[in-house]
């Protein structure tokens, strides 16, 4: 009689390792699929051994780099999208692309069901179980954090990391460094352990891709970015694809202190969580990218976009990616970067990145018309007179309503 067969959305981490063995002992055939999204850290090699000394039938390991930063990162960015004011939706923008391979993995393989690590508690949850359901309804998910007799078993990290080493399975958490850690191109983000202290400051020695501030150089390292329909596409003059563009900003500016994040977030399940980002690449991005707008879109449109992206933030964070309102939200965004074209000279200097010069050839700014020095143009000043009367009439009329008061 043949096994249920199950894709697992496999990172190589603590949780998955050991929900790789367990679902080999619950007599399931495990299909581990290991998505290669830029993290720099993780040896793959090692994790797809890793995986079938844990158990799994077949580890499939597939780079993903490009597509990641081309179809998810780059459009995220293109909205200028932040959750609550501040995270840049690093996890959030990964999980759509993993849960269309799984899925892709499971019809390949003839696998009714799917399976992933994310807890009972977390935001992961809701974005890889819509996500399986939006493109494969029939589909039968397997979620361990959630079945009593693995949660009870398992209650903490510690029982999950004695679980691992008695089964001889190695892990990068420790009893000494207990937080989760998620990595990929986009940023690393930390969680758990510690950190559920919001008051508890990190540990330096937490950090992956960046240095601190204080530790960054004494001066100031200068970058030019070209942007094409609101994508960069070359570096200090240098063409690079969306991927390498990403990991060669990551290196440089996590080098001078940039892209650190510590918020406390509001979950879609909703309790409050504390997080730390380090999303040094994806800081330059936003800020190049804003300062390429700024010229290159009209007031109004850089205003709808500007409403909009929250609910853009929104729906990336809560996991739905997948539906039609982010199909239209998405087109908006590609129409709105059509002709967002140009260069963006920044600094960056301890932590900090500063924008130095903006120039394109579909430039809205105007220095005849603009400047204090001059009277040239198409700027008749008498006609602010008229424009201010009318814009100011109906408060006008507001205030004689009440009396002057």
């Amino acid at each position: 009689m043949s096994k249920e067969k199950v894709v697992l959305a496999y990172s190589g981490g603590l949780d998955t390792s050991v929900i790789v063995r367990w679902l080999a002992e619950e007599g399931y055939e495990v299909i581990a699929l290991c998505l290669d999204l830029g993290q720099k850290v993780e040896d793959l090699e090692a994790i797809r051994k890793k995986g079938l000394q844990a158990g799994a039938k077949e580890v499939v390991v597939e780079n993903v780099a490009e597509e990641f930063v081309s179809r998810f990162v780059f459009p995220s960015i293109q909205m200028n999208a932040l959750y609550e004011g501040t995270y840049l939706l690093g996890t959030s923008l990964a999980r759509p692309l993993i849960v269309e391979k799984q899925i892709a993995c499971a019809r390949k393989f003839g696998a009714t069901s799917v399976s992933h690590g994310a807890t009972g508690k977390g935001n992961d949850q809701v974005r890889f179980e819509i996500g399986y359901q939006s493109l494969m309804p029939e589909v039968k998910i397997i979620a361990p954090w959630k079945i009593e007799k693995f949660y009870k078993a398992y209650p903490g990290r510690a029982e999950l990391i004695e679980y691992a080493q008695a089964h001889g399975i190695p892990v990068k958490a420790t009893k000494s460094q207990p937080w989760s850690s998620d990595e990929n191109l986009m940023h690393i983000s930390f969680e758990a352990g510690m950190l559920e202290d919001p008051w508890t400051k990190p540990l330096p020695e937490m950090f992956e891709l960046s240095v601190s501030p204080q530790e960054a150089p004494n001066q100031a390292t200068e970058l030019l970015l070209d942007f094409e329909d609101g994508a960069p596409v070359k570096l200090n003059g240098e063409a690079l694809s969306p991927a390498k563009m990403l990991s060669k900003l990551n290196d440089i500016a996590g080098a001078n202190g940039v892209g650190r994040v510590d918020m406390v977030e509001s979950r879609y399940v909703g309790m409050k969580s504390r997080g730390v980002y380090e999303t040094p690449g994806g800081t330059v991005l936003m800020a190049a990218h804003r300062a390429i707008e700024s010229i290159t879109l009209t007031r109004d449109v850089i205003d709808l976009k500007d409403s909009l992206m929250p609910r853009f933030a929104a729906k990336v964070y809560s996991g739905y990616w997948f539906t039609p309102e982010m199909e239209l939200l998405l087109s908006l965004i590609q129409q709105s970067q059509l002709g967002v074209n140009g260069q963006v000279r920044l600094e960056l200097y301890k932590g900090n990145v500063t924008i130095t010069g903006r120039r394109s050839p579909h430039s809205l700014y105007d220095a005849d018309i603009a400047s204090m020095e001059k009277d040239k143009g198409n700027y008749n000043i008498a006609d602010a007179n008229g424009f201010i009367r009318l814009n100011a009439l109906p408060y006008k009329i507001y205030r004689r309503a009440r009396g002057n008061k």
